[in-house]
């Protein structure tokens, strides 16, 4: 068999650099790459004599992976690159190959990798005597479809242009669970007026609340006709992006038939056309007019083309609108396609979709045993969040599940509702929501789990393997793990939900504390220490607050602490306060409130006391300077002038010693006075005030190993109080943080007088001379003689 040298050697170069790209770093010199990108990343004349391709490819993946560290592990994951990925990679190389070949052989390659791609599509997904036509962008083939209506509705289109539209106004019907922007984006390209656009609500009454409302949409329909528009085109959903629910496809086929519109479908629960068993809904997609198809994220195809499929009968009119081309070069889009399915096989596709339905029936029937987690079925069956489960039969097989977060108790709180169990409590459902989609996306990567938010319900947790699972390679047990996950999530969101009042409360009890009122935050709240002095300008206050708040956040984040203490989500509206992050059942509420306002206290005490001692001492150092200049001016006069000179005053001080009465001073810190330093010399020793009095501790103690802000338990926790609460956080603040302290003085009880007893024998001194009207002889000393002092004993007491 001849192989052509060209195709075997881009063969060869993409599974090449696939591995080049997909290895990582070079392993024997791990900083090698992240060098050689710091020199390559600024942009720099070309080189003259060029580059080689492992030096380029090199370059590719540095450029690939510069937003990563190595001590900072990303919880991003890849798309995952299988054999069926390089085959479509391949295809665009070959594309690029095949268009340079003569015209002839181009024309008749191109015809038949257009014509078995779209025969094979139309088989796979059952769309009978079909066309197709293959886009990057997934509006493009709607856009196109529109043009070919329009064209097709209005005869003088290709000759008089939009003119002919002013005799009758086109109107393009949507859904209002439609792709955010899609209408606009129609009207945009088209040229067509805002009004030329409408959206039909959803039911209200009868049906999912996520399907197109039937009846409106027949009189909006019969009104536009009565005011003289025409009704061009109707956008039905097989899956709306949200929550994956399908519209009624046959009535929305019949009453499209009545009024002559053109019926596009879209949505992923299209994918299920290709299961041997379809939910009926879903298999009247197979007789609207159009639908776009999106096989890349659904079979795990990077870089492949989406496909609308398409009826029409006049190739001139498909040819005007442009979901034709006389270009053989575009029709090369569906060479990637082409190598692709046949790689996988009809087999292969087909348990690509099944393995994605069965990944979202596994979770789901998993999720019917949790409490307090509502699936989309419930969410969508009763918003009373009742605990029986209420199945739509119509999304049995949806493979899209969206599930909540609610609190086990609402239902009992407000008679069913899940409004009014306190205020706001929506908006705080749906920031815990957020939590836990963020939580599980970290925690289980290849779920591929994302947050999407529903009008009616709120923020939810959306499951859409269809979309991922073929990408992240997901599998039942990343199904499981999921589950398992979530159960350990759901009794954190359950504590949090139920103590942030007990929170709310036990800062109310607190005059220095305010509580924020966060909705958005998900956790157990946020809180703002206040400075309790009154005279502060609103300037010095708000300074006084953020220095406050801030050093008492650093304080709280250093306790050996399970809470998460942080300054609260990015662009919140709140600053200079603290959040408390999410909370377990044995978290002390009472006792962290007590923490945080005995720490913030401490901060606000410490910094008044620091401020008072720069005001004393600024006042003691201008009252020595003019104690000294008294003290100067006093020892001149005493002196006097001859004595100030250097040579004469000391000769004149040393035939007449001069005993200057001016006496020395001491500056006390603690009293912010001067005082004498005779004291200090008479007695040899530093004499002080009454030193400052101990801060009493509390005397119940943790247990071994037990953490803050946790309780003992049932018999050991009826034993603290809130003042023994407060105790231990003051206690354990001064442990943690050790503030300076100063030498206390020997309490006046540790000095006492003993006297000698009359019956303890004298011991006579040794004789001592002495020189006495220049004689010398003996004295005895007299020990203890009326009047004069006794010896001093310094006892430990």
């Amino acid at each position: 068999m001849m192989v052509d040298p060209t195709l075997a050697e881009m063969g060869k170069n993409l599974n090449e650099a696939m591995k080049i790209l997909e290895d990582g770093r070079n392993a024997s010199d791990p900083d090698a790459d992240r060098r050689q990108f710091s020199r390559s990343s600024i942009p720099g004349p070309l080189q003259g004599d060029g580059q080689d391709v492992a030096s380029i490819l090199q370059l590719v993946q540095n450029l690939m992976h510069e937003d990563e560290e190595e001590d900072k592990p990303s919880h991003r994951r890849m798309q995952n690159v299988g054999e069926q990925g390089h085959m479509a990679l391949l295809g665009h190389s070959l594309a690029a190959y095949i268009s340079v070949l003569d015209r002839e052989r181009l024309r008749k390659l191109i015809t038949r990798i257009a014509s078995d791609t779209t025969l094979w599509l139309c088989r796979l997904f059952r769309y009978e005597s079909g066309s197709a036509y293959y886009h990057e962008d997934d509006r493009e083939g709607l856009l196109k479809v529109c043009r070919l209506v329009i064209n097709t509705r209005y005869e003088d289109y290709s000759t008089e242009g939009y003119t002919v539209l002013n005799s009758r106004q086109p109107v393009i019907y949507q859904s209002a669970t439609c792709r955010p922007g899609l209408g606009q984006h129609l009207c945009s390209q088209l040229a067509l007026p805002l009004s030329s656009l409408c959206t039909v609500p959803c039911n209200t009454m009868f049906g999912s609340q996520h399907q197109m409302d039937i009846a409106l949409l027949d009189k909006l329909i019969r009104e536009d006709v009565e005011t003289g528009k025409l009704p061009l085109l109707l956008i039905a959903n097989a899956g709306t992006p949200g929550a994956g629910h399908t519209d009624k496809l046959g009535r929305l086929k019949e009453l499209c038939e009545q009024y002559g519109m053109w019926l596009h479908i879209e949505g992923v629960n299209l994918a299920t056309l290709a299961l041997w068993e379809v939910s009926s809904p879903v298999t009247a997609a197979t007789r609207s007019d159009s639908m776009t198809l999106t096989l890349g994220p659904w079979l795990g195809l990077p870089a492949v083309p989406a496909v609308t499929l398409y009826r029409h009968e006049d190739p001139a009119l498909s040819l005007a609108a442009g979901l034709t081309s006389s270009q053989p070069v575009e029709k090369l889009r569906a060479l990637p396609l082409w190598l692709s399915l046949q790689y996988l096989g009809h087999d292969g596709i087909v348990e690509k979709i099944r393995h994605a339905v069965e990944l979202s029936q596994q979770l789901l029937e998993k999720l019917k045993t949790l409490a307090s987690i509502k699936t989309s079925d419930e969410l969508d069956s009763e918003i009373s969040f009742v605990d029986a489960l209420t199945m739509v039969e119509d999304e049995l097989n949806s493979p899209v599940v969206v599930f909540r977060f609610s609190q086990e108790t609402s239902a009992e709180s407000s008679g069913g509702s899940v409004e009014g169990y306190f205020a706001g409590e929506r908006e705080v459902l749906d920031s815990l929501n957020r939590w836990l989609c963020e939580r599980l996306a970290q925690l289980v990567p290849a779920s591929g789990v994302d947050i999407v938010d529903l009008e009616d319900e709120g923020t939810c947790v959306r499951f859409t393997p269809l979309m991922t699972a073929a990408a992240l390679g997901t599998q039942r047990s990343d199904v499981d793990l999921l589950v398992e996950r979530l159960t350990e999530l759901v009794p954190v969101l359950n504590c949090t939900l139920r103590l942030r009042l007990d929170f709310r409360e036990e800062v109310y009890r607190h005059s220095a504390l305010s509580y924020i009122e966060d909705l958005s935050w998900p956790g157990l709240g946020a809180v703002r220490y206040e400075p309790r002095v009154e005279e502060l300008t609103d300037s010095k206050r708000k300074l006084e607050v953020e220095k406050i708040n801030s050093e008492l956040l650093v304080k709280l984040g250093d306790l050996d602490a399970d809470l998460i203490f942080s300054t609260g989500l990015e662009f919140g509206p709140e600053k200079d306060c603290i959040f408390i992050g999410m909370a377990t059942e044995d978290l002390d509420v009472a006792e962290l409130v007590d923490t945080i306002a005995a720490l913030g206290r401490d901060i606000e005490e410490n910094g008044r006391l620091l401020e008072n001692m720069t005001e004393v001492v600024r006042k003691g150092i201008q009252e020595a300077e003019l104690q000294l200049q008294k003290d100067n001016q006093d020892k001149l006069m005493e002196e006097g002038v001859l004595r100030q000179i250097p040579l004469v005053g000391s000769v004149l001080n040393w035939f007449s010693p001069f005993q200057s009465t001016v006496k020395g001073r001491t500056f006390n810190l603690a009293a912010g006075s001067l005082d004498s330093t005779e004291p200090t010399y008479s007695m040899k020793a530093q004499t002080g005030g009454l030193a400052s009095p101990e801060t009493p501790t509390s005397s119940a103690k943790r247990l071994p190993g037990q953490r803050l802000f946790r309780r003992e338990g049932a018999g050991g926790s009826d034993s603290h109080s809130e003042t023994s609460s407060v105790g231990q956080a003051e206690d354990f603040s001064r442990e943690r943080f050790p503030q300076p302290t100063t030498p206390s003085p020997v309490p006046d009880e540790a000095v006492s007088v003993v006297p000698e007893s009359p019956e303890t024998p004298q011991v006579p001194a040794e004789p001592e001379p002495t020189q006495e009207n220049g004689e010398f002889g003996t004295q005895e000393e007299e020990r203890q003689p009326d009047g004069q002092d006794a010896p001093v004993e310094e006892t430990g007491r």
